[in-house]
C-alpha cells in the first residue's frame, strides 16, 4: 500500500511539473512598438495659460508629439490610440497607420482590438481604417460620441460603423484586463474627458510601461500634479494623475507621456519593439 502511495504521489507531482512547463512555454510574448508618424508636431507650445489652471509654469514652451502604439499579445493584436486623421490641417500624419502596419508586415484586418484613452481628434483620426477591431473607450467617453448632438470636440466621425451597431464596441465603466492574464491594463483614469483611460503593459524585458492619454501632457504637468483649464473635471484629474504615479511606483514602470516629445526615446524606433 505504501508503495501505491508513493506512485501515486510522484505520478501527481510529475503531472503538476508537467503542467506547470506547459504554462512557463505557452506564456504569449508581449511586445510594444511606438508607431514613427501619429501626427506631425508643430513648433513649441507656451503651456503656463492653457495647460495650467494655476499659471504655474511661467515661460516653459513644450514641444508637443502626437503617439499612438501596437501591443503584441501572441499572436493577437491591439492598437493604444490611432493619432490624427489623414486629412488633419497642418498636424495630418505622413505616413498612415495602415502603411506602418504593412511594414511590419500587418493588414488591418489582424487588430483584433483597437484601446482609445479618449475622444479627441489626434488620439481618435484613423479608427475608422479597423472596422473589424473591437473598440474599447470609456464608457462616458462613448456616451459624448454616441449622442445625438455629439458636443463640440468630441470626435465622433470617425466611430460611425460602430455607433451604427456594424462594428463592436465595449464601453469600459472601469479597468479592463485585455487578454484576461495581467499583461495590459487599460486604466480608469477620469478626469480630462469623462472617460478618460490610460494603459499599462506588463513587459518580461523591458518591465511595465505606463501610457498616460492625456491624463497629463508633459512632464511638469506629471510631477506638479498641474490640471489644464480645459479637462472635463478637476478633481477627476488629480485623483487620476495621484493614482497613475501609485501604480507607476507599485509595479517600477517607466510612465510615457504621449504628448512630450523627451519621453519618445523611452521605447525603441519605429520599427523596433520593447520586450
Amino acid at each position: 500500500m505504501k508503495r501505491l502511495l508513493a506512485l501515486v504521489a510522484a505520478g501527481v507531482c510529475a503531472n503538476v511539473l508537467v503542467s506547470v512547463a506547459a504554462l512557463a512555454q505557452a506564456a504569449p510574448e508581449v511586445t510594444l512598438t511606438r508607431f514613427g508618424d501619429c501626427g506631425t508636431p508643430q513648433a513649441p507650445t507656451p503651456v503656463n495659460q492653457r495647460f495650467s489652471d494655476t499659471f504655474a509654469y511661467g515661460d516653459l514652451k513644450i514641444q508637443f508629439v502626437f503617439s499612438c502604439y501596437l501591443i503584441k499579445h501572441g499572436d493577437d493584436y491591439m492598437l493604444w490610440d490611432t493619432g490624427h486623421a489623414m486629412t488633419a490641417p497642418n498636424v495630418a500624419p505622413k505616413v498612415s497607420l495602415v502603411d506602418q502596419l504593412a511594414q511590419l508586415k500587418l493588414t488591418p484586418d489582424q487588430i483584433k482590438v483597437v484601446g482609445i484613452s479618449h475622444y479627441h481628434a489626434d488620439h481618435t483620426g484613423q479608427v475608422a481604417s479597423f472596422p473589424k477591431a473591437l473598440v474599447l473607450i470609456g464608457k462616458g467617453d462613448w456616451d459624448a460620441i454616441s449622442a445625438p448632438a455629439p458636443a463640440q470636440g468630441v470626435n465622433a466621425g470617425p466611430f460611425a460603423a460602430w455607433i451604427k451597431g456594424e462594428a463592436k464596441v465595449e464601453p469600459l465603466a472601469n479597468d479592463k484586463d485585455v487578454f484576461g492574464d495581467g499583461s495590459v491594463i487599460v486604466l480608469n483614469t477620469p478626469g480630462h474627458t469623462p472617460g478618460h483611460h490610460s494603459v499599462l503593459v506588463k513587459l518580461a524585458q523591458t518591465g511595465a510601461v505606463l501610457i498616460s492619454g492625456d491624463a497629463v501632457h508633459f512632464r511638469e504637468n506629471y510631477d506638479t500634479n498641474g490640471v489644464p483649464w480645459f479637462n472635463f473635471d478637476r478633481a477627476q484629474s488629480l485623483a487620476s494623475i495621484d493614482r497613475l504615479k501609485k501604480i507607476a511606483a507599485n509595479a517600477k514602470a517607466t510612465v510615457i507621456i504621449q504628448h512630450d516629445a523627451r519621453d519618445i526615446d523611452k521605447l525603441p524606433a519605429f520599427p523596433g519593439a520593447a520586450k
